[in-house]
Parts: C-alpha cells; structure tokens; sequence
C-alpha cells in the first residue's frame, strides 16, 4: 500500500512539476526555434549583473561628458577632438612618393614606435603601397598624433574625419 501511495504522490507530483513549464520548455532541444532560443536566452540573461562601463561594446558605452565652457568654436580641430573623446577614430596616412609595401610598412612602423613613445595608442593597418589606417582607440589622440605625422619628411598627408592634412614635406604643403 505504501509503495502504490508513493508512486501515486511521485507521478502526480511529475504531471504538476510539468504543467508548471511553458509549452515551449517542455519541447526536445533540438525542435526549438528562434522564439524558443530568445526566450531561453533571456532567462539565462536575468540574473546576470550588467557589465561594467569599460567592458560594454563601445556602440553601448554613455559618451562621456563634453566641457563646452573650455571649447573654442573658432576652431573647429579642437571641437572635433573633444567629441571624438573615448571614441575609436580611424586616421589614413599617406606616404610620399613611390613606397614599395614593405617601405610603407617599415616607415609607418617606425611612426608607431614613436607614437607609443609619447603615450599614443595606434593600431596600425596597411590598405594600399602607399596607405595606412592608424586606429585610436581614443580618437582624441588622432589630432595629437597629426601634428607629428605632418611634420615627418615621408609623410604626404593625414586624413581625419574627411579633413585632409597636407605634410610638411609634401608638394601640396609647399603650395600654400
């Protein structure tokens, strides 16, 4: 009698353990689809803590706090270098003359070295013979790091947010 009277108590407690589920949680794994994968995604994420500001993907990082007392609206270089504050910024850099890959990648090496040197932080990229991408993960930096990129003997201009600037050595430069 006891055995049956456990039993009893087992499968209803295994029916109402069941019918506590949603539909949708009750399904084999492998016929779940987008809906079901959401919603378990979403129970997974509900206790989780939120990550801290530096570990967020930057799209979903609060721009940081702009001091518009300290801007001068005269020059546009230096608004554009408070926005792009804590902002990646990708800065093109050309080389003058006729550089082979390999040139490029040594000189533009070199302006890495001396850019870390001075505590600027550039990812460098080669896109052409002649190109390169230096990525900021502080765009602020970009502006410090062209005014020591113009004025390199192989440098024939710096290129940010669609401002070209013209290296001290280069034809256009000599023009003006």
């Amino acid at each position: 009698m006891r055995q049956s009277m456990f039993i009893l108590v087992f499968l209803f407690a295994l029916t109402f353990a069941s019918k506590s589920k949603p539909d949708w949680a009750n399904k084999d794994i492998r016929d779940y689809n987008d809906a079901d994968l959401e919603r378990l995604f979403e129970q997974w994420e509900e206790d989780e803590e939120p990550l801290p500001e530096d570990e967020l993907p930057e799209h979903e990082r609060k721009p940081p706090a702009m001091d518009m007392s300290n801007l001068d609206f005269t020059n546009p270089d230096s608004f554009l270098k408070q926005s792009k504050k804590g902002r990646t910024l990708m800065t093109f850099v050309s080389v003058l003359g006729n550089p082979t890959k390999e040139e490029t990648e040594k000189i533009t090496s070199l302006w890495q070295s001396s850019l870390q040197n001075s505590h600027i932080i550039a990812d460098r990229f080669i896109i052409a013979d002649d190109r390169a991408i230096f990525m900021f993960k502080d765009g602020a930096q970009a502006w410090e790091a062209k005014e020591f990129l113009i004025e390199q003997k192989q440098c024939k201009d710096v290129t940010i947010e669609n401002q070209v600037y013209p290296g001290k050595y280069s034809k256009v430069h000599q023009e003006l």
